[in-house]
């Protein structure tokens, strides 16, 4: 299972983008500011993600830069031959392989715990297609080192599910913060408050403050 894009993206992402600007006037400064975006762009500067995939790059991303991340996938896939292991290929390799590549004994740990998992079908691509998000994120954070946070990337990274929200989530905090000019941090309550209105596109909402964020962090070092 490769990781799906909608037939109707184009329209889907009109009518998401429509939705969002008449529910929030900071969400719809944001789309006319950035009339080309499109939340799943970014992944082509990826290796190719199945689901299993998606769960080793969110899992080796935690605590790390989007670009630290991108190098330890790289060195796992050299360590596999060019592309990221499938979920008995990552259980037939020597750990101490895994940690040279650049991955914590607590991350190789979890890993091996998906694996094992994809393997004896307590966890099924196919079968998550059917499940709720909420069912899919009880299913994952049982396993030892996976979180809502890593949970919710993979429901919008592997799932393409539109309506995720990552409340807990400090960057996103950060970035409602700025978009808002709130004199607070919010709190992950307030963010679920705060998102009421986008639903049912959270996920291109969150996308969105994610972007505005980055490119002012990029465009203020640039200044420097």
């Amino acid at each position: 299972m490769n990781i799906p894009q909608r037939p109707d993206h184009a329209e889907w992402l009109q009518r998401a983008r429509g939705h969002l600007r008449a529910a929030d006037p900071v969400l719809a400064g944001l789309i006319d500011k950035h009339p080309g975006f499109d939340p799943r762009a970014w992944l082509a500067q990826l290796p190719p993600l199945d689901l299993f995939g998606a769960l080793l790059f969110q899992v080796a991303g935690q605590q790390l830069s989007v670009a630290a991340t991108r190098r330890t996938l790289a060195r796992i896939e050299n360590l596999f031959g060019g592309s990221l292991p499938a979920a008995d290929q990552l259980l037939r390799v020597d750990p101490a392989d895994l940690r040279n590549a650049g991955l914590s004994w607590r991350k190789i740990a979890t890993l091996r715990d998906l694996a094992e998992r994809f393997g004896d079908g307590r966890l099924n691509a196919e079968a998550f297609e059917r499940l709720t998000d909420d069912e899919i994120i009880a299913r994952l954070t049982e396993v030892p080192g996976i979180g809502p946070w890593t949970a919710q990337g993979v429901l919008i990274i592997a799932l393409d599910r539109e309506d995720v929200v990552l409340p807990g989530d400090l960057a996103l905090r950060k970035a409602i913060r700025t978009a808002y000019r709130l004199d607070h941090l919010p709190t992950p309550d307030e963010v679920l408050a705060m998102a009421e209105p986008w639903r049912p596109y959270r996920s291109l909402a969150t996308s969105y403050l994610f972007t505005a964020a980055y490119n002012e962090a990029h465009s203020d070092s640039a200044a420097v």
